[in-house]
Formats: C-alpha cells, sequence, structure tokens
C-alpha cells in the first residue's frame, strides 16, 4: 500500500478471548459473538490468540470449529499456534477437519519455539521426551507436509474390515497454502518465504539491527518477498494494536488511553534478552490513526491487516471498536466491507 490511492484490500480483527477461571463459558460466548459480529461488518477475517495455562483460548481451533457453524463468509484464523506445544500430525488432523466444516475458510498461523514458561511446564507437557524435542522449523515443515497430503506412513491398504491412509485424514485441498508463519527475526522472515508461506506481522520484532520499530518490520517484510516464490505478490498481514475512539464514550476513551499509556514505556527500548521491541498502540479517531498509519513504512508495503484488540476489554468495548473498525477506521483507509 504505497500510499493513500491504494485501497487497503483485507481488514481483519485478533483478539485473545479472555474469560472468567471460576466461570470461563461465558468468555468463549463473548469471542463467538465477537466473530458472529466481525461477519456482520464486513470484516475479511477474524484471528485468535493462542493462550496455555492461563485465562485466555487454550484451544483456538475447537473454539473456530464453533465458529465456523455460526457463520459463512468470514474467514477464521490463528495468530498463532505455538507448535512446541503441539504434536503436527494430530495438529493438522485437527486443521484439516475444520477448514472441511468452514467451506476451507481457515487461514492456520503458526510459530516456533520452546513453550512459554518452558522450565515449569516440561514436565507437564513431555515428561519423557523434554530433552529430545525439536522446537525449530522443521516443526513447521511437518505440518506443512502434512497438510499438502504427502505420506506420513509406509502402509495404505486394507486390514480386516478397517481401511488406513498413509496421509493425514481428512485431506482439505488448499489449506496448505493459507499456512501463515508468525515471523519477528530477519531470519524467520527468510525462512518463511523460503517455504511459500504467509506472513504475519505483529506489535512485536527482534531488535537485531537497529532499534526502530517500522524499519525493523519494513525489512522483515521486503527480506520475506525476496525470498519467496510469488515475490511482490506474496501475502503479507500487518497486526498492531488499533483502538478507534469516534463512537466511544468518555469513559471508554480514558480507558483506552490509560491503556496504551501503561504500556508505552516497554516501546523505548528492545527488552529482555531477546532484545523485544513493541510498536505503540495506537489509540485515536479513525482519521488520526488512518494518518499515522500511513506514516508507517512498514504499512505501506502491505495492503491487508489483523488488527489486535486490546487485552482485558469489556465485551461492549469490543463491540464499540470493532464497529468503529469496519465503519469508520476502514473506509478511511480505503476498504470497503464485504457483503
Amino acid at each position: 500500500m504505497p500510499d493513500r490511492s491504494t485501497p487497503l484490500s483485507r481488514l481483519g480483527f485478533l483478539t485473545i478471548g479472555l474469560f472468567d477461571g471460576d466461570d470461563p463459558g461465558p468468555g468463549h460466548e463473548s469471542t463467538l459473538a465477537i466473530i458472529e459480529l466481525g461477519e456482520r461488518l464486513g470484516f475479511d477475517s477474524a484471528w485468535l490468540r493462542h493462550r496455555h495455562l492461563q485465562h485466555g483460548i487454550s484451544s483456538p481451533v475447537a473454539v473456530l470449529a464453533a465458529a465456523t457453524q455460526r457463520t459463512r463468509r468470514i474467514e477464521l484464523g490463528t495468530a498463532v499456534i505455538p507448535v512446541g506445544w503441539e504434536n503436527p500430525l494430530r495438529l493438522a488432523e485437527d486443521l484439516a477437519t475444520v477448514d472441511l466444516l468452514s467451506g476451507g475458510r481457515l487461514n492456520p498461523g503458526v510459530s516456533i519455539g520452546p513453550p512459554m514458561r518452558w522450565e515449569d511446564v516440561r514436565e507437564a507437557l513431555y515428561p519423557d521426551t523434554a530433552d529430545a524435542e525439536d522446537f525449530g522449523y522443521s516443526r513447521v515443515e511437518r505440518l506443512l507436509r502434512m497438510l499438502e497430503g504427502e505420506a506420513v506412513t509406509g502402509f495404505s491398504g486394507q486390514v480386516g474390515i478397517e481401511t488406513f491412509s498413509d496421509r493425514v485424514q481428512p485431506h482439505s485441498p488448499g489449506l496448505a497454502d493459507r499456512l501463515w508463519y508468525g515471523g519477528a527475526s530477519l531470519r524467520s522472515a527468510q525462512w518463511a518465504g523460503e517455504q511459500g508461506l504467509n506472513l504475519l506481522t505483529s506489535s512485536v520484532v527482534k531488535a537485531e539491527a537497529g532499534e526502530e520499530f517500522d524499519a525493523i518490520q519494513r525489512s522483515h517484510v521486503r527480506t520475506f518477498r525476496a525470498h519467496h516464490p510469488a515475490g511482490g505478490r506474496a501475502r503479507v498481514s500487518q497486526g498492531l494494536v488499533v483502538v478507534p475512539t469516534d463512537t466511544a464514550s468518555a469513559a471508554q476513551r480514558a480507558k483506552y488511553e490509560e491503556y496504551a499509556a501503561s504500556r508505552l514505556a516497554r516501546t523505548a527500548t528492545p527488552q529482555g534478552p531477546a532484545r523485544l521491541l513493541f510498536a505503540p498502540d495506537l489509540v485515536g479517531t479513525s482519521e488520526e490513526i488512518a494518518d499515522r498509519l500511513y506514516a508507517r513504512a512498514a504499512f505501506r508495503e502491505v495492503d491487508e491487516v489483523a488488527f489486535a484488540l486490546p487485552f482485558t476489554f469489556d465485551h461492549d468495548d469490543y463491540v464499540q471498536i470493532l464497529t468503529d473498525m469496519a465503519t469508520r477506521l476502514g473506509p478511511a483507509l480505503g476498504w470497503a466491507p464485504r457483503g
């Protein structure tokens, strides 16, 4: 999206799906209702974050399976599933099943690396194989091959009354082409391009060469496309935290501004041993946010987004934010809702 003359082609949103640990049902229902609202508002896609041993969605694939039966058009994605927690074969089965239930609308996003708080969870997650587990790119490569339909065993055929396949079942044609990788480093961007995947960028990058978020993210996008078979046509989605306030109440605006201010300090310098650099949250009217987005070099590299909803807000807040995104911010970026 070089300038304002090029419209945003796809508008999506991302939510973590919070719930009360003592009563988790209503939180999950709220997430499904938000996805339904997104479809009514014309969003192109809805994405779920992934949280383990927290009060956020731990099984986005299961929640999206429910969403397939309550929507008809909107694409459904994960941003992202950390595959260190997963068996690629079992995950491939689940993803293909949900994709078929959705009619081919699933966009699985994945990432690599050891599970979060690895030392705390290793004995529960991999009690017998923790030291042997490979949490690198090969885990996603296995998943990709399985989604493509490659054989995973050396046998297929009949045994008694049972019929066996040598590839993951069910197989959903085209799903592998909709696999996304959530990358925050230059190496990951290059690898994702070489694999022919789609790239999810977010509000977090690794400060490997410099400490300017926008320049770093732009270099990731360009590196990804330089190594992708599709070149400049390779799909990249940006996922900044964006909070339009056009129809917000005074109390909501104060809440949103306080939330963004509480997270601003972490955007000044790289954080922790991994030198993670965070983008500031964008809070303001849709016109103000659009101006700030167009000023970003990385945003001008993409034509699709999945804006992240803030954590810990109330259901009514998400309704207001999504409504303003679809009816005001999207059009300010040249986007038109889907019918």
